[in-house]
C-alpha cells in the first residue's frame, strides 16, 4: 500500500521530520509532539471532520488516503483534493472557525490532530515554525488556484496527465518511486475532481495504456514514460507549473 516507507526511530515517528520539514532540532520536535494526538483509525467512508464542524485542529495524515470535498447548496459534491500520508489537511477551517469542507477516508486511514490554538502559541515563540505554517497554507491556496486553471484551460488528456504528474512529483518529494502511483479513488471521483465525466477519465487512461505511457494494475498506475506524460500535460500550456495538484 502507498506510504509504507515510514520508519520509526526509537520513539520518534519518522513521518514528522519527513513531512514537517521545519522540525530541525529535538527540542522543536518535542514541542510539536506535545500538542499532537492520534485522531483514531478510520475505515473506508469514515469522516475525519465534516463540513460545518467547529474548527479547532489541523490534521496530519498518518496513513491511508483522504478525499476532501464540499457539498454546495444544491447538494452537489465537489472534490477539492486527495491527500496522502504526510499531507496536512483541515486548514480550510481558518476562514470562519468552521470547516467549509469534509474529509473522508478512501481506505483504512488515520491522522494526527494538532490543536491550532496550541500551534499558534508555538508559532509565536518559533518564527521558523510560523513561516513554515504560512507556506503550507499558501500551498493549499495555490493548489486550488492551479486546479481552476487546469479545469478551465486543459483538455481531458492534459487534465488526467497533470493529476498523475502531481502525484508522481509528490512521491518523489517523499522519497517514494515517482513511477508507481497509488490511486484509491474511483474514476468517478477523479472525474469530479478534474471537471470531467467518469467515462472520459476511463477513456483517457485506456488511451494512455494503449500508447504505453502508463500501465493500470488495479488501484496502481505505473508510469512507463514520464517525459511523454509531461509533454501531454504541458502541450500548449508551458506557463503552468505542474507540481503537486
Amino acid at each position: 500500500m502507498y506510504g509504507c516507507c515510514v520508519r520509526v526511530d526509537g520513539n520518534r515517528c519518522g513521518l514528522i521530520p519527513l513531512c514537517l520539514q521545519f522540525i530541525l532540532i529535538d527540542a522543536e520536535f518535542d514541542l510539536l509532539k506535545g500538542i499532537m494526538r492520534h485522531a483514531g483509525k478510520l475505515q473506508k467512508g469514515g469522516h475525519l471532520y465534516r463540513q460545518e464542524d467547529p474548527f479547532d485542529s489541523v490534521y496530519l495524515v498518518r496513513a491511508g488516503t483522504f478525499k476532501v470535498y464540499r457539498v454546495d447548496e444544491w447538494g452537489e459534491e465537489q472534490i477539492l483534493g486527495f491527500y496522502y500520508q504526510g499531507d496536512l489537511i483541515g486548514v480550510d477551517g481558518l476562514s470562519a472557525d468552521r470547516h467549509i469542507c469534509s474529509a473522508v477516508a478512501l481506505e483504512p486511514s488515520s491522522a494526527y490532530a494538532i490543536s491550532f490554538k496550541l500551534l499558534e502559541r508555538l508559532c509565536c515563540d518559533n518564527p521558523a515554525l510560523q513561516r513554515r505554517l504560512f507556506q503550507m497554507i499558501g500551498s493549499e491556496i495555490a493548489r486550488e488556484q492551479q486546479l481552476m486553471i487546469i479545469i478551465g484551460k486543459f483538455s481531458a488528456e492534459q487534465r488526467v496527465a497533470a493529476m498523475l504528474l502531481g502525484i508522481a512529483w509528490r512521491n518523489k518529494q517523499f522519497g517514494l518511486a515517482p513511477e508507481r502511483l497509488w490511486m484509491p479513488m474511483t474514476r468517478a471521483e477523479m472525474g469530479n475532481y478534474l471537471g470531467m465525466a467518469m467515462e472520459s477519465v476511463s477513456r483517457v487512461l485506456s488511451n494512455f495504456q494503449r500508447r504505453v505511457v502508463v500501465d493500470i494494475d488495479g488501484k496502481w498506475i505505473v508510469v512507463h514514460d514520464i517525459d511523454k506524460l509531461c509533454a501531454i500535460a504541458n502541450s500548449g500550456h508551458s506557463e503552468i507549473q505542474l507540481l503537486s495538484i
